[in-house]
């Protein structure tokens, strides 16, 4: 496969059996081949997108003493700021060539997983940043659980099968600012090669070229968005729990031109993870004589831990 496939959410919701099963096809069809979708008709509107980019663009702008304000080490960046070439792809020494902040879950009717979760870090400088990333998340990860339940339909289990497992899950909202680039990089990017960790993955700001997918041939490909989409990836936690049926694909972010090396880059990533004590043992029916189990049993929460000690944000 040479380029991403577009599909559109609203064939899944529709009244239509046909539309919603072409829709299932069309989605694990990608899934299998490359990990990747590009998705219009999304729960997105353009008002609520413009607001979420000037909030983002206005906190990366604050000096730096201020950003670091928000930078709390003891929760090894799952809520906050996270400075500047703190984090590093799984393998790498190098820093990426990035700054970022994380929302995170907003639990309204679990006392125990409340006081598990780190609570949301608010921007006093911004009035409005912390109330705009929670709009934003809410939409996001109400777009991942249509996706999911296409998914789950693709893989023959209960359409709502992620439903109880993505209620109050430890998704993470991601506003990344990739600064301009003042000197010549030795050896960083601004994402070096990874996979995420997660379930899957809804990036917002994928219009500019830099993010580039891996195919199953090893070639790179660029990975463009249209302004009404969102790009849409296999993590690690379902490639693992699907035997590896459905692909989490190897993507970077590469450094622009040198003439564009004075420019900004955002962009807004939504991790949809599951709860923590989700099992990832694979499927049995994604197990057969041709495809034998691949993986260990482990929880989403277990796979998680060992992944941010790999990633350098949980120091062993």
């Amino acid at each position: 496969m040479k380029s991403i496939p577009s599909v559109d959410l609203r064939d899944f919701i529709s009244e239509d059996v046909e539309r919603k099963q072409k829709f299932v096809d069309a989605l694990g069809t990608a899934y299998e081949e490359i990990g990747f979708v590009a998705l219009r008709g999304h729960f997105l509107d353009d008002a609520l997108v413009e607001k979420l980019y000037q909030e983002v663009k206005r906190f990366f702008d604050l000096p730096v003493d201020v950003k670091q304000k928000y930078e709390i080490p003891e929760i090894a960046g799952q809520r906050g700021y996270v400075s500047f070439g703190k984090e590093s792809a799984k393998g790498k020494k190098e820093g990426d060539l990035k700054e970022f902040w994380h929302f995170g879950q907003y639990v309204e009717d679990n006392e125990k997983l409340k006081s598990e979760y780190p609570e949301n870090v608010k921007v006093e400088e911004l009035p409005e940043f912390n109330e705009v990333g929670k709009q934003t998340y809410r939409m996001l990860e109400k777009t991942a659980k249509y996706v999911l339940r296409a998914l789950a339909l693709h893989l023959g289990l209960e359409e709502t099968y992620f439903d109880k497992y993505i209620h109050n899950g430890n998704s993470i909202l991601r506003p990344i600012h990739y600064p301009p680039i003042k000197e010549e990089p030795k050896e960083a990017v601004r994402a070096a090669a990874h996979g995420d960790i997660n379930l899957i993955t809804l990036l917002m700001g994928a219009q500019g070229r830099g993010l580039q997918v891996q195919n199953h041939k090893g070639q790179w490909i660029d990975a463009v968005a249209q302004p009404d989409e969102l790009m849409i990836n296999v993590g690690d936690m379902l490639s693992r729990h699907t035997n590896n049926k459905l692909k989490s694909t190897i993507h970077r972010v590469v450094n622009p031109p040198k003439e564009l090396w004075g420019t900004s880059r955002y962009s807004i990533p939504f991790f949809m993870h599951p709860v923590s004590d989700m099992k990832l043992d694979v499927l049995d029916n994604c197990i057969d004589e041709k495809n034998p189990k691949q993986f260990e049993d482990i929880t989403a929460g277990e796979f998680l831990n060992e992944r941010l000690i790999e990633l350098g944000l949980i120091k062993k």
